[in-house]
């Protein structure tokens, strides 16, 4: 059997969920705030409250799923700021469609 972490530990439990999720939507208000000041502060701050937030509640996931559907261009960037697995494989089979469709289009003809 396989050790969990600490943290995939802590997360089992109701209470600690529920502080990470409101720490997580904590760190997204604070991001703008400090977005003026000198320094990376929104670039982040606001991933790691969108990742806290969408790891420990199914209702964050619900609303992101949707934000993504409506405007697939920001759900890109957003992916890619917070370095999901699924934008990376989506890059990857868009890119391979790409270079299928390359292969067949410069093709000479036959005839």
């Amino acid at each position: 059997m396989a050790k969990r972490s600490l943290y995939q530990r802590l997360r089992s439990n109701a209470q600690v969920r529920t502080a990470l999720f409101c720490l997580g939507i904590l760190l997204m208000v604070a991001a703008p705030l400090l977005g003026p000041l000198p320094g990376p502060g929104f670039i982040i701050l606001f991933p790691a409250g969108l990742m806290l937030a969408l790891q420990n509640s199914e209702w964050a996931k619900r609303v992101y799923v949707r934000f993504k559907r409506r405007h697939p261009r920001y759900a890109g960037w957003t992916d890619r700021l917070m370095r999901r697995a699924s934008a990376a494989r989506k890059r990857e089979r868009e890119a391979l469609a790409a270079g299928a469709g390359e292969t067949t289009e410069n093709r000479p003809d036959d005839n």
